[in-house]
């Protein structure tokens, strides 16, 4: 039997560092920083040398240019068969898949009819997504990422006149851990984000550019990051 998904958390850290550190270097080096990311954020980046690693490589890809996903987890191999039930090993799935990576037969998960392009979920279709059926509550986590590209908000007085521009961009996770962009706008930006906090009011003089990711982790805590450019 496994242990409740929370418990196998803690010290996840540690056990993560050590898992990397038994490896030969070659090794480490291969190691997949997605599968990393994918642990790592969802029990709040605990203090480690691999989850500090894991998270600089997740802001790195939203700081322009070009702005990309934070977490690619299409490129964390997890397996996929069709022989288990949906309702067994879900509470390990993401513990499994740092620690089981490089073993030689892959973990199983429950073939799903959930897909982003599609009914059935093929296998041998599976691309730019998760290769299981991540679509239970245990994996929101991955869900709840979202990256906006303030790519230009301007504001500027102009006699009588206030002159207003703004280009925004939300990236957003599918069931699957697909990731897609679609048109946004300054009023959708997070609480958390600063720099806009006055546009369309009394027209101050605003020239702002920036990437902005959130997420919550397992258990729900809100984390954000701001890169300015």
């Amino acid at each position: 039997m496994f242990q409740p998904f929370k418990s196998r958390l803690l010290g996840l850290g540690a056990l993560l560092a050590s898992a990397i550190s038994m490896q030969q270097p070659a090794q480490a080096q291969s190691y997949p920083i997605d599968c990393a990311i994918l642990l790592c954020l969802s029990g709040g980046w605990p203090s480690s040398a691999p989850c500090a690693r894991a998270r600089t490589e997740f802001i790195r890809r939203i700081t322009p240019w070009p702005v990309e996903p934070p977490l690619q987890i299409w490129r964390c191999p997890m397996g996929m068969s069709d022989t288990v039930d949906p309702d067994t090993l879900k509470s390990a799935q993401v513990y499994e898949i740092v620690f089981g990576f490089d073993q030689a037969a892959p973990f199983q998960s429950f073939q799903s009819d959930v897909g982003p392009s599609h009914q059935g979920f093929d296998p041998k279709l599976v691309q730019d997504w998760a290769d299981i059926n991540i679509s239970g509550p245990e994996f929101n986590f991955v869900r709840s990422i979202r990256v906006f590209d303030a790519r230009f908000v301007g504001q500027l007085s102009s006699r009588d006149d206030c002159n207003r521009s703004a280009s925004v961009r939300m990236g957003s996770y599918g069931m699957q851990g697909d990731f897609r962009w679609s048109d946004s706008s300054v009023s959708a930006l997070p609480k958390a984000h600063v720099g806009t906090e006055d546009y369309g009011s009394n027209c101050p003089k605003i020239l702002h550019r920036s990437v902005f990711v959130e997420w919550r982790d397992f258990e729900g805590n809100y984390g954000f990051e701001q890169v300015e450019y």
